[in-house]
């Protein structure tokens, strides 16, 4: 059962349910109105023995002097049949149809005990019986045939089952339209979303109106479109950049390995490189792997998924950046680091936080003159790193941040212009910003604010 729900479809679904519901109600209104009826039904039928009997029972005598002739066998009473015991239990007289004596009759009759009703056979038929007691003795007995109310009954169910089949008939088709006005807009997004998958067009939103649930799908569909048209672009901006980053080292490093193959094939030609010139192409090549080894890092960092990245926790800043400065430091000696710390609990990946910070100060110690001090505070969840270098033209300050953005000045010098866009988007994915402006009296001071600062300690 649980396999073929599964298959059906959700306009199928849905008129079963609504088909179900309704068909349900029906049911149970029917059933409801016929034990309904039916005990409206015994109750006045009880309540009419009860009634003829207590009549007789309060002057019998006179019911027995104005019974009259009797009538002929062949003759057919209407309405309920009495006839009076005497206090021995003998029948002293009644109706023309005589009703059974029996041992409860007789009982009430001689003893006096309580009315007492019972079923008892009459002819072909089964009457219902009621014995009720007379002051000073005896007892009366009504009958009546529940025959006539058991047909009205009959035919009454009759009727509420032609209702019930029209009912569920109705409510099938009722339970169809229904699915079909009720997932109109379903089915309508859901031609929208196929043509999306079909023309690949993120760019054309689909038309949603009102304020219903329908409409919120719609509008969140148009958000993840939105959304995954984004990252689209990015991605393949991305893919562009990096093709054209990785273009240059690539072809210098080809360059440098196809004289070197060269000059080993033709032995002839190692004059034309001496081993000094040897030893700086080998420099070169290294430097050049180097720095697509600092590329191909970068990008991987850039272009890592969500689901990928390292849990968050919470960290102490301070600690995460005083590594930071000891990775540094080591590459750069001949450089003064002026640190000044003040531990403070952020929520962030440490490991990302890290790889932000050493971005920073790898900036500021790539700039700052052989001797210069790396001036690094942290205050209230705000990291500042400062430096004393040539610092930064006005036009390219809006800049620095983007992917591969590489300032006239710097073209000169390795990097591959992604270090500070990764400490853009590191900020950013820790709900905070980075912003660079120029250093008194000169050089560049790079801020990074944080959000999800708890306390400081």
């Amino acid at each position: 059962m649980r396999a073929w729900w599964n298959e059906r479809t959700l306009h199928d679904r849905l008129s079963v349910l609504v088909a179900g519901a309704v068909a349900a109600a029906v049911l149970l209104v029917s059933a409801g109105a016929w034990l309904l009826v039916a005990e409206i039904q015994q109750r006045r039928l009880d309540a009419g023995l009860l009634a003829d009997a207590r009549t007789i029972a309060e002057n019998p005598w006179q019911w027995l002097q104005s019974q009259g002739a009797r009538p002929s066998p062949g003759y057919a009473e209407i309405g309920p049949c009495w006839q009076i015991l005497n206090p021995a239990g003998d029948v002293v007289g009644g109706s023309a149809t005589r009703l059974p004596v029996t041992a409860t009759a007789v009982a009430i009759a001689t003893t006096g005990h309580a009315e007492m009703q019972e079923k008892v056979t009459l002819g072909s038929g089964e009457y219902l019986m009621l014995t009720v007691p007379i002051a000073g003795g005896g007892a009366v007995q009504v009958g009546v045939d529940p025959n006539p109310d058991k047909r009205v009954l009959a035919l009454f169910a009759a009727l509420l089952a032609a209702g019930c089949v029209a009912g569920v008939a109705g409510a099938a088709v009722l339970g169809r339209t229904v699915a079909r006005a009720g997932l109109a807009p379903v089915d309508r997004l859901t031609e929208a979303v196929e043509d999306v998958a079909v023309t690949m067009d993120l760019t054309r939103p689909i038309e949603v109106s009102g304020e219903d649930e329908i409409a919120r799908l719609g509008r969140s569909v148009n958000a993840m479109l939105a959304a995954i048209d984004a990252s689209r672009r990015a991605q393949r901006a991305l893919v562009e950049d990096a093709g054209h980053e990785l273009r240059t080292p690539l072809t210098s490093i080809r360059t440098n390995v196809e004289l070197l193959l060269e000059v080993e094939r033709r032995p002839e030609l190692a004059h034309r490189l001496p081993p000094e010139e040897k030893v700086k192409l080998l420099g070169d090549l290294d430097a050049q792997v180097r720095e697509l080894a600092t590329l191909t890092t970068e990008l991987v960092e850039l272009s890592r998924e969500e689901g990928s990245r390292e849990d968050a926790e919470q960290v102490d800043l301070a600690e995460v950046v005083t590594a930071a400065i000891n990775r540094v430091r080591i590459r750069v000696p001949g450089l003064v680091f002026d640190t000044d710390l003040e531990p403070v609990t952020v929520q962030g990946r440490p490991g990302e936080l890290e790889r932000m910070a050493v971005n920073v100060l790898d900036n500021a110690a790539k700039w700052s003159p052989p001797g210069g001090t790396v001036v690094t505070r942290l205050r209230d969840g705000v990291l500042t790193v400062a430096d004393n270098g040539p610092g930064i033209a006005a036009e390219d300050l809006p800049h620095v941040f983007d992917r591969f953005y590489r300032a006239p000045a710097a073209r000169s010098m390795p990097g591959s212009g992604l270090g500070l866009a990764i400490v853009a988007q590191t900020a950013a994915q820790h709900g905070g910003t980075v912003t660079a402006a120029p250093n008194q009296p000169h050089g560049t001071v790079v801020t990074v604010t944080l959000g999800r600062v708890y306390a400081s300690r």
